[in-house]
């Protein structure tokens, strides 16, 4: 018996790719060829523009509201997710470095936080303010199953670093639910989406599973205004919107390859979701449902 209906498909388009002139392989990362981009974070600015990261090539790109793309910033790192303050600043999950800081105006990148006291952080990867400007990122590194012990970290809006969690196979994505009293985070080696309550002094309480994805993959995720939760499925070239029950409403297909790594709204009225397609250096989008949730550089 089947208790809710398969997820209705929504088709995207590409909206922007690395120029020729960016697209630069040769050296190694992690031990592998680089290659020619991979880009991840997608974020919105005020002004509409859109900026991705390269992960193995440490650049920056800004994507203007038509879809032209642009070298912003370029460095020694390997950054991942990106978010940007109310104030105008470019903050970024960099696997090599940690928290970094972007000045959208000059293209300077500069560390911000190393690590937790005097330990560095395994490998940051995603990152998501919340509406009071605390900023949640994961720390994955090298974690999985075989070594659980990937971490979840609050730096407040006061500076204050908090470790949330120490036994995630690989945490990714991370969003906040649409009341703030809870966190989704992508445990992506255990193919899993994670629901982590807070309490009201700002622990952890009572973890559990909100969705079990059926292979490898679960990276970036974005909340739309009614509570659903976009999920940006890697391995298949899809993103699910899930209702705030976990129930699987819209299956978006990839126009282009098969890793489709990170997503945040925008548009007008946000109505568009934006997808980073690494195989092919493509960011595409799709027009959804429902308009995204406010970020909190836009609030």
């Amino acid at each position: 018996m089947t208790y809710f209906e398969p997820p209705k498909v929504i088709k995207s388009e590409v909206f922007a790719a690395v120029p020729e002139k960016y697209r630069k392989p040769g050296g190694k990362a992690h031990g592998r060829s680089k290659p020619h981009s991979f880009l991840e974070g997608p974020s919105f600015d005020r002004d509409g523009n859109l900026y991705v990261t390269d992960i193995p090539h440490g650049r920056i790109f800004r994507v203007s509201p038509k879809g032209a793309m642009e070298l912003a910033a370029e460095y020694d790192g390997e950054p991942n997710g990106l978010k940007i303050h109310k104030d105008g600043r470019i903050f970024i999950a960099d696997h090599k470095n940690g928290i970094m800081l972007m000045d959208p105006k000059t293209g300077s990148v500069t560390p911000h936080v190393a690590g937790p006291d005097k330990e560095r952080f395994k490998g940051v990867n995603d990152l998501v303010f919340a509406s009071n400007g605390d900023l949640y990122f994961t720390d994955q590194g090298q974690t999985g199953l075989h070594d659980p012990t990937g971490r979840v970290y609050r730096l407040g809006a006061d500076g204050r670093l908090d470790r949330l969690l120490d036994n995630v196979p690989s945490p990714n994505g991370i969003v906040p639910s649409r009341s703030e009293r809870a966190l989704f985070v992508a445990a992506t080696r255990a193919n899993a989406i994670w629901l982590v309550p807070m309490t009201p002094r700002g622990g952890v309480s009572k973890v559990g599973l909100f969705v079990q994805l059926p292979c490898p993959g679960p990276d970036g995720m974005a909340l739309d205004e009614e509570g659903n939760l976009a999920v940006a499925h890697a391995s298949l070239g899809v993103v699910w919107l899930f209702d705030t029950t976990g129930v699987p409403l819209y299956r978006v297909e990839s126009c282009a390859g098969k890793m489709v790594t990170n997503l945040a709204y925008g548009g007008e009225g946000r109505r568009f979701l934006y997808m980073t397609e690494s195989q092919t250096g493509t960011v595409m989008r799709a027009e959804m449902p429902a308009p995204g949730k406010p970020l909190y550089s836009h609030s």
